[in-house]
């Protein structure tokens, strides 16, 4: 039994922790006991070098730390090291049906080689120098496409579905149903990102997502905060064993969850307003914070 901590970011993205790189990733994964971890932001032209550079293959389309690099004591060397898979994370702005949508996107990969061949096509459509999470101008219909195209085996999960501002079922920014996202490829959606602020028991509610796999991941800021969600896999130690689990639901036990009520956008409010608001509340407020009298930003009292 493998936990998984697959969406993450390193040190290339904005407002992240300057320890996030592969070493420190290594120390965090192996303290908290997580066997697979994402290494995020694949499309970032440094990242990859530096991956490169201080990962070597380990399990078929898994990586290790490379011994000269580990921060973790002797003893936890070699075969108990986390294993790498090349993941990241690209946030597609654009306008659909008459309204902006904003929805991010986690890939995964077998490679490498395959994060640079699908960054060479990414890279023809806009800027990934400036950010490790990339915000391009594509339709997500159209950056499942092209990651298929270029890779038959990723993995293209809709991050964090019901992130307010950035996700497929966004109250502000994203699409009611998936198939008017990803029109006739919705049957390359195999998997959805419950993020913090929700649950696998919560998602079940909607009859619509009967036939998806629910994954969680911790979408960490800096390395401390690996593992606050994460994914239970009964697997072989490699990649044709995650894309089972993930895609086909082989082997993806449960999830590790961080109680829905601490994430960020489980209740309405304002911080500097000090109020949290139920559902209910909200509507009894149509969505007015009844202190500064502005609407509420689906943002909690206390920061997740």
């Amino acid at each position: 039994m493998y936990i998984g901590d697959l969406h993450i970011h390193s040190r290339y993205s904005r407002a992240t922790s300057k320890e996030l790189t592969p070493e420190h990733l290594d120390l965090w994964a192996g303290k908290k006991g997580i066997n697979i971890v994402g290494t995020g932001d694949f499309t970032h032209p440094a990242w990859r070098v530096e991956l490169a550079e201080k990962l070597e293959p380990a399990e078929p389309g898994l990586y290790m730390l490379k011994k000269e690099y580990s921060l973790q004591r002797p003893a936890m060397l070699g075969q108990n090291s986390p294993r790498f898979v090349i993941s990241g994370e690209i946030s597609s702005i654009y306008k659909k049906n008459g309204r902006v949508r904003k929805v991010h996107s986690l890939i995964l990969l077998p490679s490498l080689e395959a994060a640079e061949i699908l960054s060479k096509r990414l890279e023809a459509i806009g800027n990934l120098h400036s950010d490790g999470r990339p915000i391009l101008g594509l339709d997500c219909h159209d950056l499942l496409a092209i990651t298929l195209e270029a890779c038959p085996d990723a993995i293209y999960v809709p991050a964090h579905i019901w992130t307010p501002h950035f996700s497929l079922f966004g109250a502000f920014s994203g699409f009611d149903t998936i198939e008017e996202c990803y029109e006739e490829l919705t049957p390359q959606i195999h998997a959805l990102e419950t993020g913090l602020s929700s649950d696998p028991a919560m998602n079940w509610r909607l009859s619509a997502l009967d036939s998806f796999q629910l994954i969680s991941n911790s979408d960490a800021h800096s390395p401390a905060k690996l593992g606050r969600e994460a994914s239970l896999f009964d697997i072989p130690m490699s990649y044709t064993g995650l894309y089972g689990a993930i895609q086909r639901g082989e082997g993806l036990k449960e999830t590790i969850e961080f109680f829905p009520e601490e994430g960020k956008y489980h209740f309405d409010g304002h911080r500097k307003c000090h109020l949290c608001l139920s559902p209910s509340q909200a509507r009894s407020y149509n969505g007015i914070c009844p202190v500064c009298e502005k609407k509420t930003d689906h943002r909690r009292t206390s920061p997740d």
